[in-house]
């Protein structure tokens, strides 16, 4: 690719970030344990669809003004820590654990036997996941230039495709989870309660993860 330095490491770096559980993979792994793998694959394409947002923002420069400004920072900041607590709350849940067919029958994203499963709000939810992360933003900006090579023509465009490449790359690793979820999770339904509880576990990760944001800051990408 022209304007880009060690492409190839590049891609192998982008494989081996993605590999690493965050946000976005507990989302999909919720997903595929509480409603098969379809859905799963379904939250996937909804992380990656919230990427799209801080490519295009960094690419425009929306993102070097978030690094720089930190009431922009702070704004977002706690609308993800927001949104990650909710999202952390709903997967608890309360009272006594749960059968597998009652997480799926009172989840408001799965209906199980009582009804189609709603994809749309799983792809808004995942999206969402991301858009509101500001240290998704600010990741990009410290990774992706180390790959544009000074004499690139068109520095902005460059960076733009190598985040395209680098979210291509994510949407097959999300896909795997997924898979692998869902393989997990009909086996989990033969231990009664084990499902809610390893739900219970993701829950309690993505409070980690809104906690964690709570405290970050814009010099730490």
């Amino acid at each position: 690719m022209s304007g880009v330095d060690h492409l190839g490491l590049f891609i192998l770096a982008g494989l081996l970030l993605n590999l690493t559980p965050g946000p976005d993979v507990l989302f999909v792994v919720s997903q595929s344990l509480r409603a098969g793998r379809r859905a799963g694959m379904v939250a996937a394409l909804g992380v990656a669809a919230g990427i799209f947002v801080h490519i295009l923002a960094a690419g425009l420069g929306l993102s070097a003004l978030l690094a720089s400004s930190a009431a922009a920072f702070a704004v977002l900041k706690w609308l993800g820590v927001a949104y990650l607590l909710y999202v952390g709350w709903s997967l608890l849940g309360l009272g006594s654990p749960a059968s597998a067919t009652e997480i799926r029958a009172n989840n408001p994203a799965v209906t199980g036997a009582e009804g189609p499963i709603d994809y749309l709000k799983i792809v808004q939810q995942g999206f969402w996941t991301n858009a509101l992360n500001p240290k998704v933003a600010l990741f990009f900006l410290a990774f992706v230039p180390q790959f544009i090579s000074a004499e690139a023509s068109n520095k902005a465009l460059t960076f733009v495709l190598l985040g395209l490449l680098f979210n291509l790359n994510a949407l097959p690793v999300n896909l795997a989870y997924a898979l692998l979820a869902a393989w997990a999770g009909t086996r989990l339904q033969r231990w009664h309660g084990g499902l809610a509880w390893l739900q219970r576990l993701v829950g309690a990760l993505f409070i980690g993860f809104g906690l964690k944001l709570a405290l970050a800051d814009p010099s730490t990408p």
